[in-house]
C-alpha cells in the first residue's frame, strides 16, 4: 500500500538520528507508511528500533531530521496526537480486579469520541470473557485486552511492542487474529517483533534495521530478493537407491539437495528419471531462503561492515553498549 490519498503517508521519516552520549543509535532512518499497511520493524536488540518507535510516538526526541505523523510533529504536537494512536506495550498495567467489560468502560471514559465499548470486546475477540476479571485471563486474552485498550480510542495509528512475547503457539495464532481485524478495519499497525513468522504472516512490508540503519525494505516474500533467489530442489530417495549424476549433493538431514541452473529442465530430468526407473522421490520441494534466513543474513552482513554517520565519526560496535539510554 502506498501513502494516504487523502492525506499523504501516516508516517514519513527522512534523516533521522538519535544519539545517547556517544552512542549512536539511529544513523539517518528514512522510513514511510501509508495508511492502512500493517508495517514491521525488524532488528536484532539494540539496533534502534525501540527508539525510532518512541520518537514517532513522541516519547523521545530526535536529535535531527523531519518527522511527522498523521501529519504532526511528534516532538511538537505530541498532545495532539496522543489523541489519534494507540500503544500496546510488551506489558500494560491494567486493574487485574476489573472485569474485561469494566476495564472497557473505564478507559472509554478517558476519550471524548471513544468506540463502542462492546463492538470492540468483539473486535478484539472477547465478547465470552468480558464478564471474567483481568486476573484470570490467560495470556492470550490479557494481549486481546491490552489491544482492545488502545483500540477504544479509536486510534487511527496502533504502536504494537513485541505482541506476543512468551505466547504458546495457540495465544499467538490468536493475537494474529486480532491483528488481522485492525487491518480489515483500514487501521494502520507499526508492529516490532523477533518473530519472523509473525512478521510473514502480518505484514504488507517489512524494514530490517541493524545499527542505526535500515538495510533492507520490502514485502516480506520479496525483501532482499527472496523471491528471485537461486532455488534448491530437495527430495528423498528409498534405502539404497542412488540419485542421478548431477542431483545428489546429501544434507545433514539425509534429504538430497542441488541447486540447478535451470529449474524446469532439472525437474523434467529428475521426474523423467524417477518414473523411468519406478523410484518414489518422496518430500520433493522447491526451496528458497525464509523471511529468517534473509533476516540473519542481511544482520550478520551489517553487523561485519563498519558503518559511519553523517559526520564521518564511526557508529556503534554493537547492541553491548551499556551507556544511558542506550539504543533498543
Amino acid at each position: 500500500m502506498g501513502e494516504d490519498p487523502h492525506g499523504g503517508p501516516v508516517v514519513e521519516v527522512l534523516g533521522l538520528t538519535k544519539s545517547f552520549g556517544d552512542v549512536r543509535a539511529v544513523s539517518g532512518i528514512d522510513l514511510r507508511i501509508g495508511r492502512g499497511e500493517v508495517f514491521a520493524l525488524l532488528g536484532p536488540n539494540g539496533a534502534g528500533k525501540t527508539t525510532t518507535v518512541e520518537i514517532l510516538e513522541g516519547y523521545q526526541r530526535r536529535d535531527s531530521g523531519q518527522v511527522t505523523v498523521l501529519g504532526l510533529d511528534p516532538a511538537r504536537d505530541r498532545v495532539a496526537l496522543k489523541k489519534r494512536i494507540g500503544i500496546v506495550l510488551q506489558n500494560t498495567a491494567v486493574d487485574r480486579y476489573l472485569t474485561v467489560a469494566e476495564t472497557m468502560a473505564m478507559y472509554a471514559g478517558y476519550y471524548s469520541r471513544p468506540l463502542d465499548v462492546d463492538a470492540v470486546i468483539e473486535l478484539a475477540g472477547l465478547t465470552r470473557a468480558r464478564g471474567i476479571r483481568v486476573i484470570r485471563l490467560s495470556g492470550g486474552q490479557q494481549r486481546r485486552l491490552d489491544v482492545a485498550v488502545a483500540l477504544i480510542g479509536d486510534p487511527e495509528l496502533l504502536f504494537l511492542d513485541e505482541p506476543t512475547t512468551g505466547f504458546d503457539p495457540s495465544a499467538r495464532h490468536e493475537a494474529w487474529d486480532v491483528v488481522r481485524n485492525l487491518a480489515a478495519l483500514g487501521k494502520t499497525v507499526l508492529l516490532t517483533t523477533h518473530y519472523m513468522d509473525e512478521a510473514q504472516q502480518l505484514a504488507d512490508r517489512v524494514a530490517v534495521i541493524v545499527r542505526g540503519r535500515i538495510v533492507a525494505e520490502g514485502a516480506p516474500d520479496t525483501l532482499a530478493g527472496r523471491n528471485t533467489a537461486h532455488p534448491t530442489v530437495s527430495y528423498r530417495l528409498p534405502p539404497g537407491v542412488a540419485p542421478p549424476p548431477g542431483m545428489c549433493a546429501a544434507d545433514d538431514t539425509g534429504a538430497v539437495q542441488f541447486a540447478p541452473a535451470d529449474l524446469t529442465a532439472a525437474l523434467h530430468r529428475l521426474t523423467g528419471w524417477s518414473i523411468d526407473n519406478g523410484i518414489t522421490l518422496d518430500d520433493l520441494r522447491i526451496l528458497r531462503p525464509s523471511l529468517e534466513e534473509v533476516y540473519l543474513q542481511l544482520t550478520s552482513d551489517a553487523a561485519t561492515t563498519t558503518t559511519t554517520d553523517p559526520t564521518g565519526r564511526p557508529g556503534p560496535a554493537g547492541s553491548g553498549s551499556t551507556a544511558p539510554g542506550a539504543p533498543r
